[in-house]
């Protein structure tokens, strides 16, 4: 019986897993960074149209449900904008990504009395978008391609 340091490892299979671990990280963030644009977009019209989801009689910080579901909506627009753009692999997209996932958070934040438990929700889903963009992404990433 042999064990696997017997065999000789042939293949550039575990040189190269180190080399790409970021890919997948940064894959999953921004697909997750377009799932979190379109539910945003889907909330911010249902602020804005006035519908049952939401109670009309929260307090804001500043202005009213009308306000922040066209916040909302907008932020929703820019990730789903950043999603499709980091892609692309540029530099520049991985920064637009980190930035309106930090935008996202404090309009998360902001929008606490309205959905408390789906705004904490997307509030961990832009941790983890950042964290991915931020660890795994940018030049290391470009090493591994």
């Amino acid at each position: 019986m042999q064990a696997r340091q017997d065999y000789e490892l042939r293949g550039s299979y575990y040189a190269d897993y180190d080399a790409s671990k970021g890919v997948g990280w940064v894959t999953f963030a921004a697909v997750l960074l377009g799932l979190a644009g379109i539910w945003n977009f889907v909330d911010g019209i249902l602020a804005v149209s006035g519908s049952s989801v939401y109670v009309g009689s929260e307090t804001f910080v500043f202005s009213n449900l009308n306000t922040w579901g066209w916040i909302i909506m907008i932020l929703g627009i820019l990730q789903g904008l950043a999603a499709l753009a980091l892609l692309s692999g540029s530099e520049f997209a991985r920064w637009f990504a980190i930035g309106t996932a930090v935008l996202n958070a404090i309009g998360q934040l902001m929008y606490v009395p309205v959905y408390p438990w789906w705004a904490i929700t997307m509030f961990t889903l832009d941790v983890l978008i950042i964290y991915a963009l931020a660890v795994y992404g940018g030049h290391r990433l470009r090493q591994a391609l």
